[in-house]
C-alpha cells in the first residue's frame, strides 16, 4: 500500500485580521491570509522579491486561539495540509479555492514588539524604581 503526504509549512505575515464564525453545529472556524516573501538575485545581480499569499483555515480550539492572538502584520508559522474546495454559487457559477487547513500555529514576533508603547514606558519607569 502506498502512503501519501500532504503537509505544508509556511512562515510569513498575517495579511488581514482573522475572521471567526461558527458552523451550524457551533464549531468555530477562523480564516485569515498569510503572505510569505521569497527573495533572490537575478543573473544580472538584481535583487528581487515576491510575496505569495495563502488562505488559512483553522478549526475548533486553534480557531479561537488564532482569532484571539493574531492580527494583521504579525509574523507567524503555520503548519497544516492543503485542501481544495469546489462549490457552485446561486447563479450556477463554479468556484474553486485552495487553502491551508492549519493544525499548528506559532507566533514568531518578539513579545516586546507587541507591547503598547505607553505600557512599555510604564514598565520601564517601574524598573527604574525597583
Amino acid at each position: 500500500m502506498t502512503r501519501g503526504l500532504n503537509k505544508v509549512l509556511i512562515i510569513g505575515r498575517v495579511g488581514r485580521d482573522p475572521e471567526m464564525r461558527y458552523t451550524p453545529t457551533g464549531r468555530p472556524v477562523t480564516t485569515f491570509s498569510v503572505g510569505a516573501t521569497r527573495t533572490w538575485t537575478t543573473a544580472d545581480g538584481e535583487r528581487r522579491s515576491e510575496t505569495e499569499w495563502f488562505n488559512v483555515v483553522a478549526w475548533s480550539n486553534l480557531a479561537e486561539i488564532c482569532k484571539q492572538y493574531l492580527v494583521k502584520d504579525r509574523q507567524v508559522y503555520i503548519e497544516g495540509r492543503l485542501q481544495t474546495r469546489h462549490w457552485e454559487d446561486q447563479e450556477g457559477n463554479k468556484h474553486t479555492a485552495t487553502e491551508i487547513v492549519a493544525s499548528e500555529m506559532i507566533m514568531l514576533d518578539d513579545r516586546r514588539d507587541l507591547v503598547n508603547p505607553a505600557q512599555e514606558l510604564e514598565e520601564d519607569d517601574e524598573a527604574l524604581f525597583t
